[in-house]
């Protein structure tokens, strides 16, 4: 029962997601900064990769929608957020620049997931894995472009929680930041046991997940609410 339960969980992530994703863009529409669009995208890619494990649950497995899923999951996954918080912390210059080079290797990686041949094993229990690719050496593209995306999410949120604490009045940036942190951390130790077979440990983690990076997201901007 708790195990059919699991498979539904990214529905909920995906709504999440989207909602959280229009909260970010007012700001942007606002604002117009580049790491605020940034982090839009990476919004609403984080509800597409969760939207196809939802219907992988709904509908069951497709080749359509396992290709869909393992390149928005996989390999975008948290590269749009990651970004934001190089365009944050950085130049405009070092952005823009690594913008290029990670949207080439995107494209090359994507294109390679798009092509290759699948392999379906006669015991296919219809669960969403990259063990089905025929060309297993594209699935090396992901260790990459995941490691730059965690050391740029989880890093920029210590680095910021570092910059507020003990300063007078920032408790509550510090304690945002906190949350932003262990969420940004907790999707990776979930892939890490989906790729040991506990397909679940991902959604549930991406679920917390979103609801941390949530309610960081809400503690900052009642912060600055308060300032103002």
């Amino acid at each position: 029962m708790l195990t059919r339960l699991a498979e539904y969980i990214p529905i909920l992530s995906s709504l999440m997601a989207f909602v959280f994703a229009f909260e970010v863009l007012k700001i942007y529409l606002k604002f117009k900064r580049k790491f605020v669009l940034w982090w839009t995208i990476g919004l609403f890619l984080f509800g597409l990769g969760t939207m196809a494990e939802g219907i992988n649950s709904l509908f069951g497995w497709s080749e359509t929608n396992f290709r869909f899923w393992f390149i928005t999951g996989a390999l975008f996954g948290g590269f749009p957020l990651a970004q934001g918080t190089v365009y944050l912390f950085l130049s405009e210059k070092i952005g823009d620049r690594t913008t290029i080079f990670w949207l080439i290797y995107l494209l090359i990686a994507s294109s390679c997931v798009a092509l290759s041949p699948l392999s379906i094993p006669a015991d296919f229990n219809g669960k969403l894995s990259g063990d089905v690719l025929s060309w297993q050496w594209t699935r090396l593209f992901s260790p990459f472009i995941n490691t730059y995306s965690f050391i740029f999410l989880f890093g920029g949120a210590v680095y910021s929680a570092n910059q507020y604490f003990n300063q007078i009045n920032r408790e509550s940036k510090f304690i945002a930041c906190l949350y932003i942190s262990f969420g940004a951390i907790l999707p990776s130790i979930g892939g890490i046991y989906m790729k040991i077979g506990y397909v679940y440990a991902l959604y549930i983690t991406e679920f917390i997940a979103i609801l941390l990076i949530y309610r960081g997201f809400r503690i900052f901007v009642k912060g600055e609410d308060d300032v103002e």
